[in-house]
């Protein structure tokens, strides 16, 4: 989606507001439509013709009391956009589709394989998977948005246990999977064919590597899981997969993109390009302003699981509730000048990597890989500028770029 300012008194009527489609995020910005709802209907009906509706939630205080209060607001039933018709057929078995108590054990057990431990002693493989990421743009354009796909891949493959002839094609099948309306990743005459070819890469992919490590355990995070007794008994392969890709969608739906749209915020912000320069310290506030600027995820999707009120507004059990993260990170009540990119902003309260039970397990490590990619990036090159148009991703989940050409300008 293009990031855009809106004019302070732009309003758009309700009954042209759209949040669902995702070609809105492709073709325009929804900031407009999101203030508008910050300001005349903050807890809003969004009515879909023969489809089921769901309450959009577009104020920073709603979206954090949404995604912290797991008693109220279930993520069982599902977290995307994608899942209110049927409900997600994972519901209850993956880290983000369970809520506490079920969802604790799995979460400390899979948070020893990204412990702060485990991170510090990967620091300098990291830097060096980003510096052999970054390489190829030393010598000519390059499309940075499709390198920025193996970015994940390149910081938590080995954590979790793909070995890396599975990098690109898990790494491509998993963007497929997250965005199945882009034309960048489409393989079949529909969405759902799609989707249905990304799920049968992905899984088939994992069934060998879990196959594999029931025969030779290691220290990674498939071997934890396999090793996970959260009810009193090992979780079945079929779970662990589920898991696996739980995890892989997670990390392919912010790392990335964060990359991608905070390059081009500086590329169009040439004077936080040079601020950087002259200190690369400073990568950790770049970082924390990319990812409240990017905002991606667009949004989090949650159930209620009985009767209450947001804002005032009723909501009965088994709605669905949208907390738009784009919209809350541009809420004036919590970000002074929020539609202007400003890497000294203090404090950034943003929500990128979730809030609450679900805060996400690898934000230490997007941190990492983030800093050290930027970091990168100022040292090798005098200046970066776009070569060609860029192509927003065809997402109503996930703020990304299918494609971005770039042409560096290296140090001397």
């Amino acid at each position: 989606m293009r990031i855009t300012a809106p004019d302070s008194a732009e309003s758009v009527p309700l009954d042209e507001i759209d949040l669902y489609a995702p070609e809105r995020y492709r073709d325009g910005s929804q900031h407009a439509a999101w203030q508008t709802l910050r300001r005349q209907a903050p807890v809003w009906w969004h009515e879909r013709p023969g489809q089921p509706g769901f309450w959009s939630v577009t104020r920073y205080a709603d979206c954090e009391r949404v995604l912290k209060e797991h008693r109220t607001f279930s993520s069982a039933s599902g977290t995307v956009l994608g899942s209110i018709e049927t409900g997600d057929p994972a519901g209850g078995r993956t880290i983000s589709l369970m809520d506490p108590p079920e969802h604790t054990g799995l979460r400390t057990a899979s948070m020893r394989s990204f412990s702060h431990s485990v991170l510090r002693g990967r620091t300098d493989r990291i830097q060096e998977q980003v510096r052999r990421l970054v390489q190829p743009c030393l010598d000519g354009e390059q499309d940075f948005a499709h390198l920025m796909r193996r970015l994940p891949m390149a910081i938590t493959g080995e954590l979790i246990g793909i070995p890396e002839e599975h990098w690109d094609p898990i790494a491509f099948w998993t963007a497929a999977g997250i965005s199945p309306e882009d034309p960048a990743f489409a393989v079949g005459p529909t969405t759902a064919h799609t989707l249905r070819r990304a799920h049968h890469e992905l899984f088939a992919r994992f069934s060998e590597l879990i196959a594999h490590r029931r025969r030779h355990p290691g220290t990674d995070l498939i071997s934890a899981l396999l090793e996970l007794r959260p009810d009193g008994r090992r979780m079945e392969d079929g779970d662990v997969l589920l898991n696996c890709y739980s995890f892989m969608a997670g990390a392919n739906s912010t790392t990335p993109h964060v990359a991608g749209q905070t390059l081009l915020a500086l590329i169009e912000h040439p004077s936080w390009w040079e601020w950087l320069r002259e200190d690369p310290e400073r990568t950790t506030a770049v970082v924390e302003e990319g990812v409240r600027w990017t905002a991606t995820p667009h949004h989090l999707v949650r159930r209620a699981l009985r009767d209450t009120e947001i804002s005032g507004v009723r909501i009965s059990a088994g709605d669905w509730v949208c907390a738009w993260v784009g919209s809350a990170h541009r809420d004036e009540a919590v970000f002074d000048d929020p539609y202007r990119l400003d890497p000294q902003r203090p404090p950034n309260q943003h929500i990128g990597f979730g809030i609450g039970p679900h805060y996400c397990i690898g934000a230490p490590l997007s941190r990492i890989a983030l800093r050290a990619l930027f970091e990168e990036l100022v040292s090798k090159f005098e200046q970066i500028e776009l070569a060609g148009p860029v192509t927003h991703l065809t997402s109503n989940w996930v703020n990304g770029l299918s494609s971005m050409p770039v042409l560096g300008k290296p140090r001397r």
